[in-house]
Formats: structure tokens, sequence, C-alpha cells
């Protein structure tokens, strides 16, 4: 059995490291591709490769079309909307991610940015505390579940939407559950993002849904770009002065944000929530023991496509 690791942008070593011991225990061969320029070099080396371990790289139909011997794709981290679901399935090849691995590191990075939005972005003007302040979480998953930890800790008031998640767990968290997407928004100063990017949720997070925050509103957006409806973020941020954006998935209309709302929109350089020494090991190792487990055992519990 051959794996592919395909990274543009690579593990540190020392995941690698970890990744490559997890296989040669189960007698497979690791092969890895660093820091591609092009889609063809990805096309050559998923020839001939059992399995693929990716981070934020792309698997679409061509690539797949080009993998005769794939059996299993794992994305190294929980979001795997750069991977052709229907095309995977139709070429019978399992999709996995890895949930939970970099939930914390995320989690951390969500309550980074509350401070530095509470906090006038550190540039010397009086700000204000986190403690006692209502904190939204929006999807009470392996991210949300960190944030409202994180956040006891500063004294937050913690409320928690998520469709699928059942009431009396997020209760029997000391978080208060509320009802709808509307109610989250209506009651906190603080919304902390972490729904994936779906049919159901692309732009979602809209106008509408954003004026009904309260005075000195932030919006902290560790999830997907896609769910926000970047037009109406605009014409928010025109209409609401009081209000903060605060994003580690840069927007498209990034020069227009920085341009017109420097002291209440922030973006990180590029996509750091899972850019921790730790999370970059913990997923990586992850992805290894599940290739493994499926060859071995046909364990399929991770799996993402039909």
């Amino acid at each position: 059995m051959k794996t592919l690791i395909a990274t543009e942008k690579p593990f540190a070593p020392k995941a690698v490291e970890g990744i490559r011991k997890v296989f040669e225990n189960a007698a497979m061969e690791t092969v890895l591709l660093e820091k591609y320029t092009n889609k063809q070099q990805l096309l050559d080396a998923v020839e001939n490769v059992d399995a693929i371990i990716i981070r934020s790289d792309v698997v679409d139909a061509e690539i797949l079309a080009a993998a005769k011997d794939l059996k299993i794709v794992v994305r190294a981290g929980a979001g795997y909307d750069n991977v052709d679901l229907d095309a995977a399935t139709a070429h019978k090849v399992v999709v996995m991610n890895t949930p939970g691995q970099n939930a914390n590191a995320v989690a951390e990075l969500a309550l980074g940015l509350m401070v530095y939005a509470a906090r006038n972005g550190f540039d010397g003007t009086s700000g204000s505390e986190l403690l006692g302040k209502k904190l939204g979480i929006h999807a009470y998953g392996n991210v949300g579940r960190n944030v409202a930890r994180i956040a006891k800790g500063f004294g937050m008031e913690i409320y928690a939407y998520d469709a699928f998640y059942p009431v009396e767990a997020i209760e029997k968290d000391g978080v208060k559950a509320l009802s709808s997407t509307e109610e989250l928004y209506t009651t906190c100063q603080y919304v902390s993002l972490h729904i994936p990017s779906t049919p159901e949720t692309k732009k979602s997070i809209n106008y509408a849904l954003l004026t009904k925050m309260p005075e000195k509103a932030v919006l902290i957006n560790t999830a997907r770009k896609e769910v926000i409806n970047e037009e109406d973020l605009v014409k928010l941020l025109e209409a609401r002065p009081d209000f903060k954006y605060l994003t580690d998935i840069t927007p498209g209309n990034d020069a227009e944000l920085r341009e017109k709302f420097p002291k209440r929109y922030f973006t990180t350089p590029k996509k750091m929530g899972a850019q921790t020494a730790e999370a970059n090991n913990n997923a990586g190792i992850a992805a290894a023991r599940q290739i493994v487990d499926f060859f071995v055992n046909g364990n399929t519990k991770f799996q993402v496509n039909k």
C-alpha cells in the first residue's frame, strides 16, 4: 500500500515524521509532495497511490480520475469542501476528515480575535472587557464546545444554537441553548461562527441577521468564507458604525473592507485556525491512523461521502 501526502502548505516536519512512522509500522509506503506549484504535479503524483492525505489541497474529479488505484482520501482537518464528494463516490473512493483534531487551536484563535476586538486592535485607546459579555456560539460542534470551555475562563455568558445538537447536551456544559439562529444573534453581543459551508449555509450570514445583533456587536468567523454574504457585510458595516468583523478567512472584498473600515475589520494574512504545531501534528497523525485502520480493519467511521 502506498500513501501520498499532498500538501501545498506542508505539515510541520515533526508531523511528517509521525505520519511516516504510522505507515512504517503498518508496512505501508509514504510518498511526499510538498509546496507544489501547479495541478499537473499533483496529477502526476496521484498515479499508483492507494491513499492520499491532504490539507486545504483540492481533490476534484480530474484528480480522482487520474488516481486509478485510489481507495481513500483523508482531509487532515474538519472541513472537506475542497474534495468533490460526488466524484469520489462515483470513483468508489472513501473520503474522511479528522474531526476534533484542530478544535482547540481554532477555539483559541476565536477567543484571541475577541480580545483583539475588545481592545481596539491594541491601538492604545481604551477598550472593553469580555467579562460578563454575552457570547453566542453558532454551531456547537468540536470547535464550538472548545470555545465555550475557554470563554468560561473569561467569565462570559455563553449561549449556543445548533439545529443538530441536543439541547440537553448543550445545557449540560453550562451553556444556554437557544431555539433559533435569530434568537442567538438578537441575544449576543459576540457571535463566533462555526457552521460548515453547505448549499443551505452559503451567504446565510446576511444583513437581515446581523442587524439584529446588540450595540457594539462583534462577529468572529473562523469557519468558512462562503457563509458570509460579503455584499451585505459592507452594507451592515456602513449602517452600524459600532459593528466589528474579525476573521481568519480573507473575504473576496478584502480591499474594500480595509479601505472603508480599517478600525472595525480585521483578517489574518492566511487561514490560521489550525496553524499550531500541536494541531498540525494531531491532524496529520490522525489521518494516517485512519488510513491504516481503513485498510486493516475496514473502519469507515469518519467517512463523509456516501
